[in-house]
């Protein structure tokens, strides 16, 4: 009876030993993923071979690249749905930041479309960007793409656990980031030095985790993982012959470390993966194909060592179900970390509002459109999903620059050859204020001063005044219908202009895209020539008055393109009630104007777009005074008062106090930011041509134009050949840089 005892607790107690010897403990896997740039394509290449061979990967470490693919694979992300996402984005755009126009306020637009150059400008002293990009393109992707699990704070609780490394750039420490917001956490992770900006969190300031730790294989053996697969993805040191960039001596200071340490980590790599990326380099995007590919076969070399990892796995991971979002629901906006500009002014900008379903693209404009503004170093928010909706915590960096200085240089047919210095200075008096100034110097002097504040959706308010004067020869049949018959025997008046205007003005948004507005203005104008000045002193003017009115404006603009539009809508009205006037010619009765502009962009086919534009104005009151009239002519943007552009004549050549116009642009970009187009406008102008129903008769006036256009830094340059049937005329128009 003691021996069966004896036995049964013998078997009781060992039989566990016994079976596990039997049935081995399951396998951990971890997966390590390097980064490189955009080399780090590959890894794509490599999940898909990984899934083929059915290897179960139960923990991810990732650094710069391979943090961003991994954490989106740990998330849910198929190695498939990874391969469609990477194959859809614009890399170019997403690491630029390029910032949709249609996003931008009008003072963003007319500010960021008249300088080349902008920079801080403190204490008298020049400063340059620490960075190429801030990389808000490239977060607005992440938290689109990871919105699905924005709940989770804790990485090992995602469907793969993850981690993943960056670099404390003040004290050069590795940093492992494995819980807090996922977005913003790989995000630092890839935050390449001079490339983008440094990414802080808590109280680190983090860059790329490469700088240190590209391989974080000890890391994931501290997760008690059995086998590891490692994806690597790092350059061999470059000769000399190959070092012929600023960029790549810098990168290659930066693999010095990491590129000694891959000898011995990749000894320590169960299944290493290495695909040939020799010929890319960090930005070789547009090669993205080609590097997905070599990933795949670089893993299917490896392909019986997975099978054989597969077999020997327990179980496989149910699949997860995972999608990017396309909207958002909002129910509540929350902002820290700024301290000079209002909720207002922050909810204006961002164009936002509590419980609004919004499409996630939208919501990408209004925080591309904050930053924008030039006000913020970086904008990070976190998305956090609730019962009812979204909740959004915006964090902001303000920019501790508040002056700048910004140039650039213009040439046009009309005021030659002009270069402006801007002076900006923000929160000059109250919070939500600018202060900007321009001197243009050149062939003809001219200044614009302006002082607003901006408060979004609530009234805004500002106060302009700028200085604008040119000369140019003018028809003299022209001159005659402005100022009498004369018996001088000239055919050409070199005319003078001279225009001083100052205005208060109140605005606001109305239905997000449009801005109205209404104002004061005080206009001191002066048209003389010195052609026919010895015949009469006085006669040498042919206006020479003081002006005030009150006037309304209502605009929208939601062009992708100012100069070479592919799509989006224009329409700017404009009324002013001239009240009083000193009246040089002694014939002014209080009168109004009103003119009204729209158009429409279109893209055709690729490549090709068509933009149609219309325009017209007319004179209220009855009123002989004429020098505020309509006139035509010309090629350009930005004129002053009631000069109309007309391609085929030339600037000031025809015009009353009521006109109408239509006309088109077609456009073909041929390769990227190079244009070849053709322009054709037609109007009737004359006075009261509505009373007397000639706006809806034939055209009195036609022009037509083909031009070639390209898209620089300091603006577009451009060049058109114009003619006009009825006129006679053929002339070129050449214009060089923004115009302002």
């Amino acid at each position: 009876m003691k021996t069966s005892l004896i036995f049964l607790f013998f078997v009781i107690g060992f039989c566990p030993i016994i079976l596990a010897q039997q049935t081995p403990d399951d396998i951990k896997v971890g997966l390590v993923l390097s980064g490189g740039g955009a080399k780090g394509l590959a890894h794509i290449g490599a999940l898909k071979v990984i899934e083929e061979a059915g290897v179960r990967i139960d923990y991810i470490g990732g650094t710069s690249m391979g943090a961003i693919i991994g954490a989106l694979y740990a998330s849910g992300y198929s190695a498939h749905q990874l391969d469609s996402i990477f194959k859809s984005i614009s890399f170019e755009e997403l690491i630029q930041d390029q910032i949709p126009r249609s996003a931008k306020t009008f003072y963003e637009k007319e500010d960021q479309e008249r300088y080349a150059i902008s920079l801080p400008f403190n204490k008298l002293k020049v400063s340059f960007p620490s960075a190429f990009s801030k990389g808000q393109n490239v977060y607005n992707l992440l938290v689109q793409l990871l919105q699905p699990v924005n709940h989770i704070n804790e990485f090992d609780k995602l469907p793969i656990p993850f981690f993943c490394m960056a670099t404390d750039v003040e004290t050069g420490e590795s940093v492992r980031l494995e819980s807090g917001y996922l977005p913003e956490a790989i995000l630092a992770s890839g935050a390449f030095p001079s490339l983008f900006e440094p990414v802080e969190i808590g109280e680190r300031l983090l860059i790329d985790g490469g700088v240190v730790n590209n391989y974080p294989l000890d890391e994931l053996k501290d997760k008690g993982v059995d086998i590891i697969i490692g994806v690597d993805v790092q350059d061999a040191l470059a000769d000399r012959e190959t070092l012929t960039s600023a960029p790549g001596i810098l990168l290659q200071i930066n693999n010095y470390r990491t590129v000694n340490d891959m000898r011995e980590k990749s000894k320590k790599t169960d299944i290493y993966i290495h695909p040939d990326i020799s010929k890319f380099n960090v930005v070789s995007f547009k090669e993205g194909m080609e590097i997905i590919s070599n990933g795949k076969i670089a893993a299917y070399n490896q392909f019986e060592s997975l099978k054989e990892l597969s077999r020997k796995q327990r179980f496989s991971r149910p699949p997860v179900k995972i999608e990017p979002t396309d909207s958002l629901n909002i129910v509540d906006i929350q902002f820290s970390g700024s301290e000079h500009y209002s909720r207002a002014y922050l909810k204006g900008k961002l164009r936002l509002k509590n419980d609004e379903l919004i499409s996630f693209e939208r919501f990408q404009q209004g925080v591309n459109n904050l930053l924008g503004t030039g006000n913020f170093n970086a904008i990070r928010y976190e998305v956090q999903s609730k019962d009812e909706g979204e909740l959004v915590h915006f964090k902001l960096s303000e920019n501790k620059n508040s002056t700048y200085l910004k140039l650039g240089v213009h040439y046009d047919d009309l005021y030659k050859t002009s270069g402006v210095i801007n002076v900006t200075h923000k929160n000059f008096l109250q919070e939500d204020d600018v202060v900007g100034v321009d001197f243009i110097l050149g062939d003809n002097i001219r200044y614009n001063f302006e002082y607003y504040v901006d408060k979004g959706f609530h009234w805004s308010y500002g106060l302009k005044s700028t200085f604008n004067y040119f000369k140019k020869d003018v028809d003299f049949n022209f001159v005659q219908q402005v100022v009498g018959e004369s018996t001088v025997p000239i055919n050409k008046v070199n005319v003078s202009v001279a225009d001083f205007t100052n205005q208060l003005y109140v605005q606001t948004l109305f239905k997000e895209e449009f801005s109205l507005g209404a104002g004061l203005e005080y206009k001191n104008l002066r048209i003389k020539t010195e052609t026919i000045s010895d015949v009469e002193s006085e006669a040498a003017y042919f206006e020479k008055s003081d002006f005030v009115s009150t006037y309304g404006y209502l605009l929208l603009d939601s062009y992708d393109n100012r100069y070479f539009p592919k799509k989006g809508v224009y329409f700017n009205g404009d009324f002013h009630w001239y009240l009083y006037s000193s009246d040089y010619h002694n014939n002014f009765k209080p009168y109004s104007i009103a003119k009204a502009k729209i158009g429409i962009a279109t893209t055709i086919f690729p490549k090709f777009s068509l933009n149609i534009v219309n325009e017209g104005g007319f004179r209220l009151g009855n009123s002989d005074h004429n020098t505020l009239d309509f006139v035509l002519g010309g090629y350009g943007n930005d004129f002053i008062n009631n000069f109309i552009s007309f391609v085929g004549y030339d600037f000031l050549s025809f015009g009353g106090n009521s006109f109408v116009k239509g006309g088109f642009t077609m456009d073909y970009e041929f390769i990227p930011k190079n244009h070849i187009n053709f322009t054709a406008n037609y109007a009737n102008a004359a006075n009261d041509i509505f009373l007397n129903r000639e706006w809806f008769s034939r055209p009195d006036y036609s022009g037509y134009a083909v031009g070639y256009g390209m898209e620089t830094f300091m603006g577009p340059i451009e060049a058109k050949y114009t003619w006009s049937p009825e006129g006679g005329t053929h002339i070129w128009f050449v214009s060089v840089g923004f115009w302002f």
